[in-house]
C-alpha cells in the first residue's frame, strides 16, 4: 500500500491528452491556470529539490550550536577594562561601555560540529547542479504541458546530463558564493565614494545574475551548448526577455515576503519552528522555479526554437524527424 501510494505522488500523470482546446498563450493568466492545475505535482517535485535546502539549513543549525566565546572589537578594550578594575570612575566606565562591545564568535574546539558542516556544505556542492538540472527538466515539462512522471524524468535528465550538469553548478554554485560575499563584504564597509561603488556594483551584478540563473539550466537541458555558450545565451536572454523576467522577479517577492510575513506572524505564538520555518521548506523551492521557469521558457522558444520549427513546417523537404542542431527534442 505504501509502496503504491509513493509511485502515486511522485509518478502519477493526470493530463488528458482528449482535452478540449484551451488558449495556452503564456500570459498571467494562464499562468494562474497552471498554477492551480500542477499544484500538487509541484509539492511532489518539491520533496525531491529538499537535499538543496536540508544542508544549509542542517549546517546553520549545527553552526548555531556552537558554544561561543566573546571577544572584543577594538584594541581599547583591554586598557580600558583594565583601567576600569585598577580605579573605576565615571569617565573609564563610559569609555568602557562606548569601546567595551564584545562579539560572541564561535569557539574553534568544536571539531565534529565544523566537519559536520563541512560534510552538508561538500554535499551541497557536489550534487548543486545534479539537482538543478533534474528540478529544471521537471519543470520545463509542466510549463509546457508536457505528460511529466516526475522520478524518472528528474533522474533520466541527471543521468543525461551528469558530466556537464556537474561543472555548470560547481561554477553556479562559485559564482553566488562570491556574489554574495562581495555585497556582505562592501556593505560593512560602506562610507568612501570607492566602497560605495563597489557596493552597487556588487548588487547590480547580484540582480543581473538573478535573472540569468532564470536560463542557465533550461539552455542546458534543451541544447547541446558548452558551458561558455550557455552563460553567453544566458545573458543575452536577460535583456531580451526583460518584462517577463521582471514579472518573475515580482512573483519571487511577493512569494518570499508572503512566507516571512507568515514567519513574522507565528513567531510571537512560539510556534515559529514548528510552523513558520517548515511551510516555506514544504512548498518555496518548486514555486519559485516554476515562476522563474515559466517566464524564461517563452523566451528561449520564441528566439531559439519557433524559428526553426516555422520554417521546418513551411519546408516541403525538410522530414518530420528532423531537428535542428544541437537541439533537444525532448
Amino acid at each position: 500500500m505504501g509502496r503504491h501510494l509513493l509511485y502515486n505522488i511522485f509518478n502519477s500523470n493526470k493530463d488528458r491528452p482528449d482535452a478540449k482546446w484551451e488558449d495556452v498563450t503564456p500570459n498571467l493568466r494562464y499562468f494562474f491556470k497552471l498554477f492551480g492545475r500542477k499544484f500538487w505535482r509541484l509539492i511532489s517535485l518539491n520533496l525531491m529539490m529538499l537535499p538543496l535546502v536540508l544542508p544549509i539549513l542542517i549546517a546553520v543549525l549545527l553552526y548555531l550550536a556552537i558554544p561561543t566565546t566573546p571577544t572584543h572589537q577594538t584594541a581599547l578594550f583591554a586598557p580600558l577594562y583594565g583601567a576600569n578594575l585598577i580605579q573605576a570612575s565615571p569617565e573609564s566606565g563610559f569609555l568602557l561601555s562606548l569601546f567595551g562591545g564584545q562579539w560572541l564568535i564561535p569557539s574553534y574546539h568544536a571539531t565534529g560540529t565544523y566537519i559536520g558542516i563541512g560534510i552538508c556544505i561538500a554535499f551541497l556542492v557536489l550534487t548543486f547542479g545534479w539537482q538543478n538540472i533534474g528540478a529544471t527538466y521537471v519543470l520545463r515539462g509542466l510549463t509546457r504541458g508536457d505528460a511529466v512522471f516526475l522520478w524518472s524524468d528528474y533522474f533520466y535528465a541527471i543521468k543525461r546530463n551528469w558530466k556537464q550538469g556537474f561543472f555548470l553548478g560547481l561554477i553556479d554554485f562559485l559564482i553566488l558564493f562570491l556574489l554574495g560575499f562581495d555585497v556582505v563584504y562592501f556593505y560593512y564597509r560602506i562610507g568612501s565614494f570607492g566602497m560605495n561603488l563597489l557596493f552597487y556594483a556588487s548588487c547590480a551584478l547580484e540582480i543581473l545574475y538573478f535573472f540569468m540563473r532564470f536560463y542557465l539550466y533550461l539552455l542546458q537541458i534543451t541544447f547541446k551548448l558548452s558551458i561558455r555558450k550557455i552563460f553567453k545565451n544566458a545573458l543575452i536572454f536577460t535583456p531580451l526577455g526583460i518584462k517577463r523576467n521582471l514579472m518573475g522577479m515580482l512573483g519571487i517577492i511577493l512569494l518570499t515576503a508572503i512566507n516571512v510575513g507568515l514567519i513574522l506572524l507565528i513567531a510571537p505564538t512560539g510556534g515559529v519552528i514548528g510552523i513558520g520555518l517548515i511551510l516555506p521548506i514544504l512548498h518555496y523551492p518548486a514555486f519559485t522555479g516554476f515562476i522563474a521557469t515559466y517566464s524564461a521558457y517563452p523566451i528561449i522558444d520564441r528566439y531559439m526554437i519557433a524559428p526553426y520549427r516555422n520554417s521546418a513546417e513551411q519546408s516541403e523537404s525538410a522530414p518530420e524527424s528532423e531537428t535542428p542542431s544541437g537541439v533537444d527534442p525532448q
